[in-house]
């Protein structure tokens, strides 16, 4: 058997369903951790039916919402900034494509952060958090 000539790195293996009881590296009150660090926090305790918007291909939202709906009776996309777009866009090919499956908007959320820029000054971002719901 040949070996794989690429060789991935192994810190970009990182398990979703890694035991809550493991202890952070460090000690320090989460505001104090280096960003990165907050992210990968926040998205390992986020709610496993949450959608949250990006940069990929369109259909790759819409591909993951019909799969999470079809596991839960309602399924939230979350997205902030430029991204409000292309969740609205999600939402709407699922519901006018999937005509027959019945889905339907339940509540939609909009709200603002204010989030530090790099250059350290504070900013306020809108974001929009839209629930598709199961109609059986």
């Amino acid at each position: 058997m040949r070996a794989s000539r690429f060789k991935y790195p192994k810190v970009f293996t990182i398990h979703m369903s890694e035991p809550q009881s493991q202890q952070p590296q460090s000690q320090q009150p989460q505001s104090q951790q280096p960003q990165s660090q907050q992210n990968q926090q926040f998205f390992r305790d986020a709610p496993r039916d949450a959608i949250y918007i990006g940069k990929k291909p369109l259909m790759a939202y819409v591909t993951s919402t019909l799969i999470q709906l079809a596991n839960q009776p309602c399924v939230t996309i979350k997205a902030r900034g430029l991204s409000i777009g292309r969740a609205v866009d999600v939402s709407q090919i699922i519901l006018k494509r999937m005509e027959n499956a019945g889905y339907k908007v339940g509540e939609v959320r909009i709200g603002s952060e204010t989030v530090q820029s790099e250059d350290g000054r504070t900013r306020n971002v809108s974001t929009i958090e839209i629930e598709i719901k199961r109609s059986s």
